[in-house]
């Protein structure tokens, strides 16, 4: 369980967020929404302890970010960042295996678990035959898949997710997705994930935290914060607000 209280984070003394509190339980999604600059990735980054805070506390099951080491956090907090693209020429099994070092594995030493843990996570991503072909030379969308099989190969149960989808197109975005609720809901994890696809969020979060120029605007359902109002107020949109015929959840539709 993650909990936030009352927390402010900063760069250089100056508040981006202020304020935050909310608590992320096992087998939950929380999806972070909000415009350009509201602080979604800066919350993130405080999550996982990347970011100090100026004020207020993140507490992991009890216990407080700010006295766990990096090595502690990793192997309970993984995250897929925004942006993945790799600068020097590594495969992407080395990338994968590379996110076992919070177990203890270093390149060269990977034990049979480490290298059943990553195969397992390429599977899942939907990455076989991928193993030996250069991160560098991956399109944005294929990067964005191993950058989730990496998260998944930690074996960490909070997952924290900037923009997963941005990059992949919509039969990957359904699948990644997908694989995260299950994982949610069948074998305990719990998620954060950023995204600015509205229905996406509907359909996948159980619950939706709204940000604006910092702040929380609304917490809530999918059918609570997407209102009308909140949307107007936040991303100065017009919508028209329906059911999705398959799975009765919450619809936006821009008007243009």
């Amino acid at each position: 369980m993650l909990e936030v209280e009352e927390l402010n984070v900063g760069y250089g003394g100056k508040p981006v967020l202020q304020g935050i509190s909310f608590t992320l339980r096992e087998g939950r999604i929380v999806g972070l929404l909000g415009s350009n600059g509201a602080g979604k990735t800066t919350l993130i980054k405080a999550l996982n302890g990347t970011l100090s805070a100026i004020a207020g506390a993140v507490r992991l099951n009890r216990r407080e970010l700010a006295g766990m080491s990096r090595r502690e956090i990793a192997r309970r907090i993984a995250v897929v960042a925004q942006e993945n693209e790799t600068k020097f020429p590594i495969t992407v099994r080395e990338f994968v295996l590379a996110g076992r070092f919070g177990n203890g594995s270093a390149f060269g030493w990977e034990s049979a678990e480490d290298i059943q843990a990553a195969e397992r996570a390429m599977a899942e991503c939907e990455l076989d035959g991928f193993e030996g072909r250069l991160m560098n030379e991956l399109s944005g969308g294929e990067r964005q898949r191993v950058v989730l099989a990496r998260a998944l190969a930690t074996g960490a149960n909070v997952l924290l997710l900037d923009e997963p989808t941005a990059n992949l197109d919509i039969a990957h975005q359904a699948t990644m997705f997908r694989l995260v609720r299950e994982k949610c809901r069948a074998e305990g994890y719990s998620a954060v994930v950023i995204t600015h696809d509205l229905n996406l969020a509907a359909e996948f979060a159980d619950q939706l935290i709204m940000l604006d120029q910092g702040r929380m605007h609304a917490i809530g359902t999918p059918e609570a914060v997407l209102s009308e109002e909140s949307l107007k107020e936040v991303f100065d949109v017009t919508v028209l607000l329906d059911r999705n015929p398959a799975s009765g959840n919450v619809r936006v539709t821009t008007v243009y």
